[in-house]
């Protein structure tokens, strides 16, 4: 998330109350979670082990709960407890507005788009041009939809990370400011849910086509000409490259990246990335004529047994 302007860390300190190491007009360009942090950007961390890797990332402002060497050319804000001061200033920066109407007065809709009745359209949405959006989808804040895209009934663009804190008191929720991205040419079946980015954008590529009831989570980017079938659940920050295919009741975790051209067989299981130009089965997802194999290597198993029972 990009702040409409550039501000300095002692502004930024002020807002959390806390204290800083760097020069008080050090730049902040915007806010991001660590899977998609870029350069001006603050990222937050507060558990020791992951202290390297925010240190060490694109960030050059680190929201930290010990005060550290800080790298050169960056700059650190010192919280008793980051978690919450990220959504302090993602809250500040990116406040919920509520909707006054059906349509948000500054949503923004392109010429010989059709909205069906009961769609609900939040503030700052675009839509582009030619778009059928079909009854009782729901576009949250800030979704950007590009031209001849069809969304099926019931589909929710833009609801919030499944991103928690587990505290001694229960699940401490990381506010979501991120949106939602859909490109050119895209096809959303019935009861999709597409959840915003955490900090950054959740994006469908263009030329995609999503069957019925596809969940995709926050911060995933999804290629172009990608068709992925029902009941096919994307967890946050997956990678998708394009032109992907991917069958019904598919499970992927996050965090992975899954190669130009790969195809994932139904009901398989991804936990790891996986290299482009392959097909793929099974869970743990592997390649499709290996995995069969093992698959029949199995069904010999009680012969096997047999066989060996008589020579005993």
């Amino acid at each position: 998330m990009k702040f409409q302007n550039p501000q300095k860390l002692k502004d930024i300190a002020t807002i959390l109350n806390c204290e800083y190491v760097g020069n008080d007009d050090f730049p902040v360009l915007g806010m991001n979670e660590i899977h998609v942090v870029r350069k001006g950007d603050i990222v937050f961390v507060d558990h020791p082990k992951y202290y390297d890797k925010a240190l060490q990332s694109q960030a050059t402002v680190i929201l930290i709960n010990k005060e550290v060497e800080c790298p050169k050319g960056k700059a650190l804000l010192v919280s008793d407890d980051p978690f919450s001061d990220f959504n302090k200033l993602t809250n500040h920066f990116n406040p919920f507005i509520a909707a006054r109407a059906v349509i948000a007065d500054s949503a923004k809709i392109g010429t010989h788009t059709i909205l069906q009745p009961n769609v609900f359209v939040g503030n700052n949405v675009t839509i582009g041009n030619n778009c059928v959006i079909h009854s009782n989808v729901s576009i949250y804040d800030n979704t950007v939809i590009g031209n001849n895209v069809t969304i099926h009934a019931g589909s929710v663009l833009g609801s919030d990370a499944f991103y928690y804190k587990n505290r001694p008191d229960g699940f401490d929720k990381l506010v979501s400011g991120g949106n939602v991205v859909i490109e050119d040419n895209v096809d959303l079946g019935s009861l999709c849910t597409i959840d915003r980015g955490v900090t950054a954008s959740t994006t469908i590529g263009e030329g995609s086509k999503l069957d019925n009831q596809v969940h995709v989570g926050h911060d995933t980017v999804i290629g172009k000409r990608c068709l992925i079938a029902s009941q096919v659940g994307i967890a946050g920050c997956v990678l998708i490259e394009d032109s992907v295919t991917i069958w019904g009741q598919v499970g992927i975790t996050s965090g992975v990246t899954i190669g130009e051209k790969a195809i994932i067989s139904a009901q398989s299981g991804v936990s790891k990335s996986l290299p482009g130009h392959k097909s793929y089965f099974g869970t743990p997802a592997d390649d499709f004529r290996k995995k069969y194999k093992e698959l029949a290597s199995i069904r010999l198993i009680p012969d096997i047994i047999e066989k060996l029972d008589k020579l005993s």
